[in-house]
Order: structure tokens, then sequence, then C-alpha cells
């Protein structure tokens, strides 16, 4: 019978152990990590070797005649009559904007353009609501971060801002191998054929990445708003 009990009390210990445990692990653990945007990427994975990306990505283009989602990389931030000059030929889907400030990390917006508008008129209104993006962020945070995208939200508000980093567009072979050609184009990747725009998950190259792909530095002055 002792030992009975015996057993009893240290199985009604272990519970208990277990139960704290789980309570402990609800009430502090750290929130799970967000779902990705997207099944497909298009981008360079961190770390990756540049030229290596560079090289796949011709094999990719989809067959002659076939439409396909492609992310149009520019070797440097555009405005936006040249970012559209330089997908011209395709139909021009999101816009991924990013203000260059040397040796200091800014964020990437991801616009999606208005559907039915002239593509200089839709990247300026994708520009304008990233820099209400910008505006917000700097209302949120304090310190360094603060003023990274208060000097972003001020590049933003100029028309002629050099930022279109990127853009998503739809186009057969044909269409993206001319983008390919284009001075201003870096690189070309292309989704499978039938990828929608909800399934991208986007990390264009930046340009400072040229061998690797590591986060650029974080260690320059922010510039005044």
């Amino acid at each position: 019978m002792t030992r009975t009990r015996n057993l009893t009390v240290l199985a009604a210990c272990v519970v208990v152990s277990l139960l704290a445990a789980w309570y402990a692990t609800a009430q502090f653990a750290p929130p799970a990590s967000p779902p990705p945007t997207g099944s497909v990427r298009l981008g360079p994975e961190p770390g990756d070797d540049v030229a290596g990306y560079l090289a796949r990505l011709p094999a990719e283009l989809p067959p002659a005649g076939v439409d396909a989602l492609a992310l149009v990389q520019f070797g440097a931030e555009l405005t936006a009559p040249e970012a559209v000059a330089a997908a011209g030929g395709t139909v021009i889907d999101t816009a991924v904007l990013r203000v260059p400030l040397p040796r200091v990390q800014t964020a990437l917006r991801f616009e999606p353009l208005d559907p039915g508008v002239a593509p200089d008129t839709a990247l300026r209104t994708a520009r304008e609501r990233a820099q209400l993006q910008a505006d917000a962020d700097a209302a949120r945070v304090g310190g360094r971060a603060h003023d990274v995208a208060s000097a972003e939200a001020a590049a933003l508000a100029e028309p002629g801002c050099r930022c279109v980093l990127a853009l998503v567009v739809r186009s057969d072979r044909a269409g993206l191998e001319a983008v390919m050609a284009r001075s201003a184009v870096r690189a070309v990747e292309a989704a499978p054929p039938g990828t929608a725009d909800r399934e991208l998950a986007l990390a264009p190259l930046l340009p400072e990445q040229t061998v690797r792909t590591d986060p650029p530095p974080d260690d320059g002055p922010v510039p005044p708003s």
C-alpha cells in the first residue's frame, strides 16, 4: 500500500511539473514567426553566391509563347520613368521600393500597382503609399530606426526619387529576354508558369550585393530628414 501511495504521489508531482512548464511556455515564450508570404521564392537565398545565382536564371525562363510572372531586378534603384522603360513590353504587377542610403539598411516596400492604370501613374501612387508607410514607421519607433524611417519618407516624397529596386512583371519568354538585354536590368527570375501573385515570396538582389547575398552594413550616418 505504501509503495502504491508513493507512486501515486510521484505521478501527481510529474503532472504538476508538466502543467507548470506548459504554463510558463504559454505565458513567456516568444511569438511564433509569421508565416511566409508565399511558396514560390523569387530572388536569391541568404548567403547565396551572386554569380551562381545569376548564371542559373536564363534556364528558368518560361517556354516560348507562355506567360509567367518574373522578378526584374535592377543594378541600381531607378526613377519611376526609368523603371517603366526598363520593363517595356511587359505588364507591371508589383513594385519593390527601397531608398538607398550609404551603409544604412532601409526597408523593402512591396506595392501592388493599380490595375488598368498607366504604369507611370501607378508607380507614382505606389511611391506615395510607400511614403505613408515610412511615415507610419517613423511614428511608432524611436532612435536610429525612427531616423531611418524619417529619411526614407523624405526621399519617397520626391517625385524623382531613385527608389524602384525591382518590379514583378508578366510576360512571355521573348518579352522577358528583351527586358534582360536592357542595361539597367541586372537579373530576371521567372516563376513557374501558372504561379499566382499571392504565391510569390520576393527577395530581390540589392545593388551592393556583388559577391554573396549577405546583409549590407548598417553603420553609416543617417541623413537628416
